[in-house]
C-alpha cells in the first residue's frame, strides 16, 4: 500500500471519523482482505487502550459456486429445455448432456418437456410449452446485486436446498478511540533488562501492563490411552465395592487353567468355540498341581461331587499345552485354588481387568486381541438373587440402572445369564455383561468347602470405550492405525454416573 501500513493507516482515518469504524468497509476501501484489518486491530489492542474494539456478528447470503454457474448460464431445466427442438430429443441422448440429469427432472416437475415412450428407439423427450421464464436465474442475480432481502424464505430455503446458496456469518469488528488514543505507534517493552535500569531509559520507556492472572505455560507430560483412562475408573469401582485385585500375569497359559479346571471337556466343541492361538515353543506346561490335576482328571472321566462327569478317557497331554489364555477367567480358578487352600475358608471378592487372546476374524468390532473385566464373590450360601442384586450395584456405579437378565449357556457357570441394558442413545437393549455361579465340579475339587459358592461376572473393556468416545472402529482404539494425536485429545474419562440421583445416564 502506498500509504503506508494498514495499522497506522487506521488510527488516521480513526482520527476523523465519527464515532468509529467497520473493519470490513475499511478493508473494502483500501482494497485488502479483511483478515489484514483484523490483524491490525488486533495488534493495537496489544498495545494498550489506544482503541476500542468490538465484535460484531453480520449475516448474509453468497452465491456457491454452482449458483455463480447458473447466475452466469441458466439453471439446468432452463438449459435442458433450450435443448430440445420442437421435433422432440430422444431421452438417451438428453441425459448425456452436462445439466441433463438435474434439468431433466426439474423440467419435468414445472411441466415443461413430456416424455413419449412409445417410440420404436426408444423414449423421446417434446415440449409441452412455447417459452420458459428462468425463476431460478432471477432469482440468484437478486442475492448477486445485495437484494436478497426480497425473496421469501421459502424462495431462500428451496435454492440453498438445491445448493446453490449459502448462508455466510461475517464477524467484523466496529473500532473506536481508546482511552489512550495516538496516531503515533510506540513499541511497548515486554522486558525490563539490565541495561534499562544501568542507562536509567526504562524511565522513558512504554511497558506491557503485566498480567497477573496469566497461566504460565504447561510443562510437557504424558498422556494415557482412552483404555486406561476407562480402565482406571472401572477398578475404582472395584476398590469402592471392598474387591481385591487377582495377580493377571499369565498371558502364557496351560489348558488345564483355562479349559480343565473349569470343567470344559477336551473334547466339547465349547473347548473349540475360543479359537485358540497355541504356542509351538514352549508347548507343553511342566509345573501344575498334581493333587488337584489327579482329582479334576476323575471328575472329568468319572464323575464325583454329585456330578456324572463327562465319562471320556481325560488327557494329561492334553491339559499340558501352552496357549495364550481366551479369557481371565483362568486367573478366577488359580485365585479360587489358592483360596481354597487356606484354612479355614474366608470369603473373598476378586476382580480383575487385563489382555486376551483369540483367534477372531479382524474387523470393526473385533480384534485377536482385547481385554476383559471379571468380578467374582466366592462365599457360603450365595445364590442367583445376590448375583442380581451384585450386578446392579456394579452397573448403577457405571451409570447403567435399567437392567434385564436373560438365561444363558456358560460350560463352567450354571445358572448363567446374559445382561442387558436399555441404551437410549441407540433407544433399544444390548448386551453389556455374561454371568453365573461356578459349576460345583470346578469348585469342590479345588478344595473349596460344599457351602461356598462363587457367583463371577465379565463384560469387555473396548466395547464401553468405544462408545464413551464416539469410536465406531475397534481398530482406531487400538493397533498400528490408531491415530496418537487422539490419545492427546481424548479427555479424561468420567463415566456418566451422578451420585446420589436415582436417574443416571446409562453408558454401556
Amino acid at each position: 500500500m502506498a500509504d503506508g501500513p494498514v495499522a497506522e493507516v487506521l488510527l488516521r482515518r480513526l482520527e476523523t471519523a465519527d464515532g468509529g469504524l467497520d473493519s470490513a468497509e475499511l478493508a473494502a476501501e483500501l482494497g485488502v482482505e479483511h483478515q489484514a484489518v483484523v490483524g491490525a486491530v488486533k495488534s493495537l489492542q496489544a498495545l494498550g487502550e489506544i482503541i476500542e474494539a468490538e465484535l460484531r456478528s453480520t449475516k448474509h447470503w453468497e452465491l456457491t459456486a454452482e449458483g455463480e454457474e447458473i447466475d452466469r448460464e441458466g439453471s439446468h431445466e432452463v438449459r435442458v429445455f433450450h435443448s430440445v427442438p420442437p421435433e422432440g430429443l430422444a431421452q438417451s441422448e438428453l441425459m448425456r448432456l452436462p445439466s441433463g440429469k438435474v434439468g431433466f427432472s426439474k423440467a419435468m416437475s414445472n411441466k415443461w418437456i413430456r416424455v413419449d415412450k412409445s417410440a420404436a428407439d426408444g423414449p423421446w423427450v417434446f415440449r409441452v410449452v412455447d417459452s420458459v421464464e428462468d425463476e431460478v436465474q432471477r432469482r440468484l442475480q437478486l442475492v448477486r446485486g445485495g437484494q436478497a432481502e426480497k425473496l421469501g424464505e421459502k424462495e431462500r430455503s428451496e435454492l440453498k436446498k438445491r445448493k446453490l446458496l449459502t448462508e455466510v456469518t461475517l464477524k467484523t469488528y466496529w473500532v473506536s478511540k481508546g482511552s489512550a488514543f495516538s496516531t503515533s505507534i510506540s513499541k511497548q517493552e515486554a522486558e525490563l533488562n539490565p541495561e534499562m535500569i544501568s542507562s536509567g531509559s526504562w524511565r522513558d520507556r512504554s511497558f506491557k501492563p503485566y498480567n497477573f492472572s496469566a497461566c504460565g505455560i504447561l510443562p510437557d507430560s504424558g498422556h494415557l490411552h482412552p483404555l486406561l483412562k476407562v480402565r482406571t475408573q472401572f477398578r475404582q469401582i472395584f476398590l469402592e465395592m471392598g474387591f481385591t485385585e487377582m495377580p493377571t500375569d499369565n498371558f502364557i497359559e496351560s489348558s488345564f487353567w483355562n479349559f480343565d479346571a473349569l470343567f470344559q471337556p477336551q473334547q466339547h466343541p465349547a473347548r473349540d468355540q475360543h479359537d485358540t492361538f497355541f504356542l509351538r515353543d514352549p508347548a507343553e506346561a511342566l509345573q501344575l498341581p498334581m493333587d488337584y490335576v489327579h482329582r479334576v482328571k476323575r471328575t472329568h472321566s468319572q464323575g464325583g461331587y454329585g456330578s456324572q462327569g463327562y465319562k471320556y478317557n481325560w488327557k494329561l497331554d492334553e491339559a499340558r499345552k501352552n496357549l495364550l489364555r481366551t479369557h481371565t477367567t483362568s486367573a478366577s480358578a488359580r485365585a479360587l485354588y489358592r483360596l481354597a487352600q487356606k484354612k479355614p475358608f474366608t470369603p473373598a471378592k476378586y476382580f480383575s481387568i487385563d489382555r486376551v487372546f483369540r483367534n477372531e476374524t479382524l474387523d470393526a468390532t473385533h480384534l485377536a486381541e482385547f481385554h476383559q473385566i471379571e468380578g467374582v464373590v466366592a462365599d457360603r450360601g450365595l445364590t442367583l438373587g445376590h448375583l442380581m442384586g451384585v450386578l446392579r450395584e456394579f452397573f448403577t456405579k457405571l451409570g447403567i440402572t435399567q437392567l434385564r437378565f436373560k438365561p444363558a449357556y456358560n460350560p463352567y457357570t450354571e445358572p448363567s445369564m446374559e445382561v442387558f441394558s436399555y441404551h437410549p442413545g441407540l433407544k433399544k437393549w444390548v448386551e453389556v455383561g455374561n454371568s453365573g455361579l461356578f459349576r460345583p465340579e470346578m469348585l469342590l475339587p479345588m478344595g473349596l468347602p460344599e457351602n461356598v459358592s462363587v457367583i463371577a461376572w465379565g463384560l469387555s473393556l473396548e466395547r464401553p470405550t468405544m462408545i464413551k468416545y464416539g469410536i465406531n472402529n475397534i481398530r482406531d482404539l487400538v493397533g498400528h492405525k490408531v491415530n496418537l494425536q487422539m490419545v492427546y485429545d481424548s479427555p479424561l474419562c468420567r463415566l456418566d454416573a451422578e451420585q446420589g440421583s436415582p436417574k443416571t445416564k446409562g453408558t454401556t
